[in-house]
């Protein structure tokens, strides 16, 4: 894998945030990437090692999640809070222009920062996220988040992993289960492997429509003219395909791409993933 830094920036109350810099090309945009409700920037590990060197790569860990503080107050575990941390962490490492990266959560964000600051963002990858999300997968997510969790090895712990998602990517194998269980959970100091997020994210759920922000359409139009890419998995609960052709008609020229047998969400670690990928890079760079 590819070195990084750890960058660490204080948000306006105060959470220390927390992502990982990898080096590359300052003359190009930046590729910020911005992790689903549960993950974290491990998440973005290959991708991250892929570019790096051509592109800087910043892989973000929300606020509660990985190496970012946990907030004191479980009310501001919402998207308009994760997108000022996001701007924070831009202002404070001089990052003018970025290419945005967004899975689930990650891609509401960056509609987002799109509506707040369309001129900064060179382009878009929209990971299994539209602005209108299925009532089976909202219905899914609310079911698992904040459960608490926790094994005595990697193995009981990818177990674990696999019996939840086993719709999902129906098609792994147990090494991919380690290595998603090794990005989701982390080893605490007593040698348990628990879950890496504050379980107190989940609180937003219980409050109606507190699980994204409204009229996140109006947001998604921000991007339109730029470089977008939408990245589905076909057996996806969260982004229906009918949502996704609606959001490539009203960008117009915005790709979308189905990454097959997979559901929510695609690792971008899939081949059609990886090509389509470097084909936005390449019309960002055009």
């Amino acid at each position: 894998m590819a070195d990084y830094q750890d960058r660490f920036v204080t948000a306006a109350d105060g959470v220390r945030l927390h992502a990982r810099d990898y080096p590359g090309d300052r003359d190009r945009p930046a590729v910020l990437c911005l992790p689903g409700l549960t993950r974290n920037a491990r998440d973005y590990a290959a991708l991250a090692a892929r570019l790096a060197g051509g592109w800087r790569v910043l892989c973000v860990d929300f606020r509660g999640r990985g190496e970012s503080g946990r907030a004191e107050d479980w009310a501001s575990y919402t998207p308009a809070a994760y997108a000022a941390d996001v701007q924070a962490m831009l202002a404070a490492l001089e990052i003018e222009r970025f290419v945005a990266v967004g899975t689930s959560l990650g891609g509401i964000v960056t509609m987002m920062l799109a509506a707040a600051e369309p001129q900064r963002l060179a382009g878009a990858v929209l990971v299994d996220i539209g602005p209108t999300i299925e009532a089976a997968g909202l219905q899914r997510i609310r079911g698992y988040v904040g459960r608490a969790s926790s094994h005595a090895t990697w193995l009981h712990a990818a177990r674990a992993v696999a019996a939840a998602n086993r719709d999902v990517y129906p098609d792994w194998r147990l090494a991919e289960w380690i290595e998603m269980a090794k990005r989701l959970y982390r080893l605490t100091d007593k040698g348990k492997i628990v879950l890496d997020y504050d379980l107190r994210i989940a609180e937003p759920f219980k409050v109606p429509g507190g699980e994204a922000p409204p009229d996140l359409w109006a947001a998604l139009e921000a991007l339109a003219g730029k470089p977008v890419l939408i990245v589905r998995g076909e057996r996806s609960d969260v982004l229906a395909a009918a949502t996704a052709a609606e959001m490539a008609a009203m960008l117009q020229g915005a790709e979308v791409v189905t990454v097959p047998r997979v559901g929510h969400a695609p690792t971008l670690q899939e081949p059609v993933a990886v090509a389509a990928i470097d084909r936005l890079l390449a019309w960002v760079t055009a």
